[in-house]
């Protein structure tokens, strides 16, 4: 595990629920399994759903700390919500908090050891961008009809560079899940693998003897560094995530604006 810094992203069956199509054989259908990535979601939910529930259920007038760091969280993303789409965008602020907090614990899971790491890999970060995109397109429609499309071409512009403006808007827009998933998956993989090969570096230098343990010390020192920039990076991530969701929420509410 200490020598390949790939080996900690791969996906495995915990066990398999049968195979569609083919002859009945795994190699020629697909199979329904869980797998160790699923498992840390359902375990991120879990999570999130037990801890709201729990510092929530006294609902004191005068909050407890459990409590007063839930009216936190919720304070925190309404504020994201409320300065990026408006107050009229509080009506998505369910969707927010569930992808900000599902990304933010899940990203914290994948710090501790031998635990996974679900959001370093495209294909989830990619199908929440989707997602994301999905009812983006789908309320924008629902609410303004054809003057959605009034997003492409933006207010005060000659109506001569129209033609070149909206192409670039349409490319822009997108383009928006990829930027999207591949920021938080970038993030996660790299700086993944980095800590990784330092904290390997560790452990092969220390294994030459005396003089293996002076040359660990700057590995370790950097292997330190970077776990406590991973947390930043892990915590920032979802922030971004949440942020830019509310931003593209806020176009499908306002899309001449």
């Amino acid at each position: 595990m200490a020598d390949d810094p790939i080996k900690q992203f791969v996906i495995y069956d915990i066990f398999t629920f049968g195979t569609i199509g083919g002859d009945g054989t795994p190699e020629s259908g697909i199979t329904l399994a869980f797998t160790n990535s699923a498992l840390f979601m359902v375990l991120t939910t879990g999570l999130i759903a037990a801890y709201l529930i729990l510092t929530t259920r006294g609902r004191g007038l005068v909050p407890n700390r459990w409590q007063l760091s839930s009216e936190m969280l919720y304070e925190f993303v309404a504020n994201m919500v409320r300065s990026s789409a408006g107050t009229e965008g509080m009506k998505f602020f369910p969707f927010v908090f569930s992808l900000f907090t599902f990304i933010f614990v899940g990203n914290m899971f994948g710090m501790i050891p031998y635990f996974f790491t679900f959001t370093s890999h495209i294909i989830v970060t990619f199908a929440m961008s989707m997602m994301v995109m999905l009812v983006v397109v789908i309320y924008g429609f629902v609410k303004n009809g054809p003057k959605f499309l009034k997003l492409f071409v933006p207010s005060g512009v000659p109506g001569y560079i129209i033609p070149i403006v909206t192409p670039i808007e349409v490319i822009s827009f997108l383009s928006r899940p990829i930027s999207l998933s591949v920021r938080l998956f970038g993030n996660m993989l790299a700086g993944h693998i980095t800590l990784k090969v330092f904290t390997g570096f560790v452990v092969s230098l220390g294994s030459l003897g005396f003089l293996g343990f002076f040359g660990a010390v700057l590995p370790l020192f950097m292997g330190v560094a970077i776990t406590a920039l991973e947390f930043m990076v892990s915590a920032v991530q979802a922030y971004v995530f949440a942020v830019l969701t509310s931003m593209y929420l806020n176009d499908a509410i306002h899309p001449s604006h």
